[in-house]
């Protein structure tokens, strides 16, 4: 039986390691719509529209949570989980290196466990802070480096630590909801929520769609990607894992990120390493990688 577990258990952490890798793709991908000229609010409507009409193709059963408080739940995680996740996250996209913003977004799995410390209690031992402090200082090293030697805007790289909070609240968020709904239906929630939030951001902030643009093979085969793949596929992956390893275990595998968009943004977009940048980033992923152990 034990065994069994293990097995199960091993099933979804591979599935949480293939979802960040595929994540990590997304980094560049956004970066070449928007250098295609599409914007980061257009090219987030295209990607939850897509991943929301898939869905709803396959889960249609249920629309409503069954109480008001899993409702408002799911709205929640539809807002940081979702629009203002990925508002963030596109908006720095367009701000900073792609791989700045892998980096620093590899540091919602610090967030998570000291948001998890203040909302349930949860012990935090030594470890989290000798890593905390070390993957901090590689934060700062990743930021000055972008600022002072690269001469970036560092408004993208706070705006990518503020999406990082959002996704940790958003894991936290799931952990509250349990097991009480399929993965289906849950994801399905946080695309539609994302989808209205969204649109109730355009009354506000109105941008103009490039529809010509949509004709462009590198145009929509990257939303195809990020909507199809990225979006509903992986979130579904993502969530169940979370079901299954716990909140805090799964957001571990976020240090994958930077790895893998490091290695796709050189080959596609040309962006290069500093010596700086490399060590801030032997820090983050090392000091994640201490606190979550």
């Amino acid at each position: 039986m034990k065994t069994a577990l293990r097995s199960h258990t091993w099933f979804y952490h591979v599935l949480a390691i293939l979802t960040v890798m595929i994540w990590g793709t997304t980094f560049v991908s956004t970066k070449i719509l928007i250098n295609s000229g599409l914007s980061p609010v257009e090219i987030l409507f295209y990607r939850f529209a897509l991943a929301y009409i898939c869905l709803l193709l396959v889960s249609h059963k249920r629309f409503i949570a069954r109480s008001w408080k899993d409702e408002g739940l799911l709205m929640l995680s539809g807002l940081c989980g979702g629009s203002l996740y990925f508002i963030a996250e596109n908006t720095a996209l367009g701000i900073t290196l792609a791989s700045n913003v892998s980096l620093l977004i590899c540091t919602a799995p610090i967030f998570t466990l000291f948001l998890s410390r203040l909302f349930y209690k949860e012990r935090l031992r030594r470890k989290v802070f000798y890593g905390s402090l070390i993957a901090l200082i590689g934060v700062g090293m990743v930021v000055l480096n972008g600022s002072l030697v690269l001469k970036i805007n560092p408004l993208g790289d706070f705006l990518t630590l503020i999406a990082a909070i959002f996704w940790a609240l958003y894991c936290l968020i799931l952990k509250q909801l349990g097991g009480r709904y399929s993965t289906l239906f849950v994801t399905r929630k946080v695309f539609f929520y994302g989808l209205v939030s969204l649109l109730a951001y355009l009354c506000f902030f109105p941008t103009d769609f490039a529809l010509p643009l949509l004709h462009k093979p590198v145009v929509y085969l990257n939303l195809l990607f990020l909507g199809i793949v990225a979006s509903m596929l992986c979130y579904m992956v993502w969530n169940a894992a979370v079901q299954v390893l716990g909140a805090s275990r799964t957001a571990n595998y976020i240090y994958i990120n930077p790895l893998v968009t490091l290695l796709t943004s050189a080959l596609f977009l040309s962006e290069t390493l500093t010596p700086v940048s490399l060590l801030g980033t032997a820090c983050i992923i090392g000091g994640v990688y201490m606190a979550e152990r």
